[in-house]
């Protein structure tokens, strides 16, 4: 990821206001569920299914040992320095997910390679197992043509408690022809798809379980 012109939402700027900096209770005891608990072996083999032109899910995709490396890894990549935080946005609103990068700090809406909305630490390292996961979920999902092409260089891990929500939104801070490869752990979910500029709706409500891939764009 290279720096580029910041978009339209770029132009909002940032909150002067800055990230909340948080922390998983000791033990972990705030953690989801199945950062705790054994992960089950999925109820089926993985399943892929075309959602969308250009949006692919595959169920269970995670193995159960990959699913407890990854929740492993969470652990570790939350804690201080550069750690799990609550974003906020140029208008001051506290985001509820709670998030940390890996490879680029990202905040409202710009990207660097320092924690510049908490500690100001260096950001974490993208770790090279999980490169290699995300190259191997574009080559399930789209072919190992784009996997070759594809070198992910950022993470935004998140955190959602049962209250926590992400709303509708356009990742637009930096152009890019790599499709975004996301993970589900622990808890289900709905992602929803809702065309450009259509915040009303037609939507594609998607639920992802524990174990699930969805990539789409590139």
């Amino acid at each position: 990821m290279t720096p580029n012109p910041p978009s339209s939402r770029g132009k909002l700027g940032r909150s002067r206001l800055g990230g909340v900096p948080t922390s998983l209770a000791p033990g972990h005891a705030s953690a989801p569920r199945q950062l705790a608990l054994d992960i089950a072996p999925p109820a089926a083999a993985p399943f892929r299914e075309e959602l969308l032109p250009g949006a692919v899910k595959i169920a269970g995709w995670l193995s159960p040992d990959a699913q407890r490396w990854l929740a492993a890894g969470f652990q570790e990549w939350a804690l201080p320095p550069a750690g799990l935080r609550h974003p906020r946005v140029p208008s001051g609103h506290l985001m509820s997910v709670q998030s940390v990068c890996l490879g680029w700090h990202w905040e409202p809406y710009a990207y660097s390679k320092t924690a510049d909305d908490t500690d100001g630490a260096p950001v974490k390292p993208l770790p090279a197992g999980l490169v290699a996961m995300a190259r191997a979920a574009v080559a399930d999902s789209f072919g190992p043509e784009s996997a070759a092409s594809y070198a992910p260089d950022a993470a935004i891990v998140n955190l959602y408690t049962a209250e926590a929500h992400l709303g509708l939104h356009l990742d637009g801070e930096e152009p890019s022809e790599a499709p975004v490869v996301t993970l589900s752990l622990g808890d289900t979910g709905v992602f929803r798809f809702a065309g450009v500029g259509r915040r009303n709706g037609p939507f594609t409500d998607v639920e992802l379980r524990s174990g699930d891939l969805l990539v789409f764009g590139g």
